[in-house]
């Protein structure tokens, strides 16, 4: 058995209030089937938010930590059966209520963000307008900031078909959502394909012609604080995954790490 007090702490290790507040949403097993579990839970998450935060590739994980296959297996395994998506949701509606918000929003902001990729094998583009060969992170979030979906994609597919497939996957999730801001790269068909797919309102916020610089557009800098949260995890620097699943993954564990980390603050640690 790992134990976890043999060893120094990392940063990125959880506290004892974020590992409470994560343990109700691992899903432990229910049957005697198989070999005994070896290495507890807590420390997969430990080293899986090593990684995140590292940068480091897989085979490169400390030996304090569970051999690198076995906390790759359970990324893996949570990616498969949609963990790491579950987790995010319930943290963001815990967050959401700790704030004094409703559970679900009733707007939300979309954008995207091109990012190169490595020698890795997988799907890849080149953004003519950013001019990155890579991918694109299509994320939808809430007025504050919090992760509602990402969709992993080639960076050569537009903004607005890259919109259709984030917002394909939110239709019917979110029964409050009624309103979505975006830049102008959303503007023309998209509004009226929101409209009539979804139900919502796509409101285009436009970038003043007059201002020259740098300025700070009305609800769109919210997207943008959440592209900076990513930006603190060095494994998210590039698109270093063979699938875009597996980027996914990392931008949902990225958005838990965060959430736990505020949660932790607000909630008490119970006994």
């Amino acid at each position: 058995m790992f134990d976890q007090t043999k060893r120094l702490a990392y940063p990125s290790d959880l506290s004892d209030k974020e590992w409470e507040l994560l343990k109700p949403h691992i899903p432990y097993s229910q049957t005697n089937r198989g070999r005994k579990r070896v290495h507890p839970y807590r420390e997969i998450l430990n080293a899986i938010f090593y990684l995140l935060r590292s940068g480091c590739a897989w085979r490169m994980l400390p030996h304090e930590f569970p051999p690198w296959k076995t906390v790759y297996h359970y990324f893996l395994f949570w990616r498969l059966n949609g963990i790491w998506e579950r987790i995010n949701a319930a943290l963001r509606t815990e967050l959401r209520v700790a704030n004094g918000r409703e559970p679900e929003p009733s707007a939300a902001i979309i954008d995207s963000q091109s990012v190169k990729t490595t020698e890795t094998p997988g799907v890849r583009g080149y953004d003519a307008g950013k001019k990155v060969k890579g991918r694109k992170r299509h994320i939808l979030v809430d007025t504050t900031g919090l992760l509602l979906m990402v969709v992993v994609h080639a960076a050569n597919i537009q903004d607005r078909d890259g919109a259709k497939l984030v917002l394909e996957q939110v239709n019917g999730t979110f029964s409050r959502l009624q309103l979505i801001w975006a830049d102008a790269a959303y503007a023309g068909q998209l509004i009226d394909w929101v409209k009539l797919t979804c139900g919502w309102v796509l409101e285009i916020i436009r970038r003043k012609d007059d201002v020259k610089g740098f300025q700070i557009l009305p609800r769109r800098w919210v997207v943008e604080r959440t592209f900076g949260w990513l930006g603190r995890y060095r494994r998210l620097s590039k698109d270093y995954e063979g699938l875009t699943e597996s980027s996914q993954a990392f931008i949902y564990a990225a958005m838990i790490r965060v959430m736990s980390k505020r949660l932790a603050k607000i909630e008490p640690l119970e006994n």
